[in-house]
Order: C-alpha cells, then structure tokens, then sequence
C-alpha cells in the first residue's frame, strides 16, 4: 500500500483543497523517468511526515483538468497546498533534502 494515495480531477477538491493540513501534490505520469525517480522521496515524505502533511500523487495523464487549472507544464511537479491556496512548489526531481525544508515552512 503506498503511502501517497492518488487523488483525481474529482477527488480533488475534498482531498487536497478541503484538507485541515498542509497538503504535498505530486504532479506525475507513468511516461516520465524523472516522476519515477522522485516517488521513493515523495514517498519517504509521506512516512516522515504523516499526521502533520497529507501527501497525494495526481495522475496528470488522466486528470487533465486540475493539471491545467494549477499550469502544469513540466513534470515532476511538487505542490504545496495549505488552506485551499497553493502556497509553494517545486519542479524536477529533487533530494529529499530540498523537498522536506520546502515543506518545513508551512508545518
């Protein structure tokens, strides 16, 4: 069972914008090596993180619309919600390092 549930173009809004703690939105697709490089963080994240960050994984391929709404054009892309706003991001695959103090502002 992974750690980082998917959420979808109709889970969205419950899931991430409704969520009472910061919410980290991996953007990824099955096609992109660098997606596949960065799920083991998102998911080592997810583990050090839990109860005080929920983290989700969005299918761009099959949710073309929150994809867009939020400009997505280059994948992976990290997204941190809080209060229903999008408050900060991160594009690429990067070390959990960088991911963690990213999030660490908003805890």
């Amino acid at each position: 069972m992974s750690s980082a549930p998917a959420v979808t173009d109709a889970s969205f809004q419950g899931e991430v914008l409704e969520s009472d703690v910061p919410v980290l939105v991996d953007f990824w697709a099955p096609w992109c090596g660098p997606c596949r490089m960065v799920a083991p963080v998102v998911e080592e994240i997810a583990e050090q993180y839990e109860g005080q960050v929920k983290v989700v994984k969005l299918n761009t391929d099959d949710n073309p619309q929150v994809a867009s709404q939020y400009g997505i054009r280059s994948i992976p892309t990290l997204m941190i919600f809080k209060d229903g706003q999008r408050v900060d991001m991160v594009v690429g695959a990067v070390p959990k390092t960088t991911l963690a103090n990213t999030l660490e502002k908003y805890l």
